[in-house]
């Protein structure tokens, strides 16, 4: 079923991203500097979203404090892929920390916050099992 996204703000800073058909599950509908919006609810901490599941307690303090158990966890949530949003910036993570998800064979997608809601809304809509794994600072 194909789903089409209306981008109500293009050019300003803060961006709303409306789904018009939304067939329940986590998808984002906003975001700006410092903060992200999933169903319309606002979040300004490190979360994992998933169509099914919130995770607001993600531990990295940011990412220079990621560790292998950060993605051991992203693993055990057992999505397709993995599109981790390394804040304002694009910042690779170590090839060791990721290892938990190449042994489960789950893809890993590094960008900015922005692309990765963007990227999941896109994917979620397309109903692949997709996490993002966001990181503010």
């Amino acid at each position: 079923m194909l789903k089409k996204f209306i981008i109500l703000a293009y050019l300003s800073t803060p961006l709303k991203l409306h789904l018009d058909n939304i067939s329940g599950g986590n998808l984002f509908t906003g975001y700006g500097e410092g903060y992200v919006m999933v169903n319309r609810q606002r979040h300004e901490r490190n979360l994992v979203v998933l169509r099914d599941r919130l995770v607001t307690d993600w531990r990295p303090a940011g990412f220079d404090e990621l560790e292998s158990g950060d993605f051991a966890l992203l693993a055990e949530l057992a999505p397709e892929i993995v599109l981790l949003g390394t804040g304002a910036r694009l910042r690779f993570p170590r090839p060791e920390l990721t290892r938990a998800l190449l042994e489960a064979r789950i893809g890993l997608e590094v960008m900015d916050i922005r692309a990765a809601c963007r990227t999941y809304n896109i994917l979620a809509a397309e109903e692949r099992k997709v996490a993002a794994a966001l990181l503010f600072s």
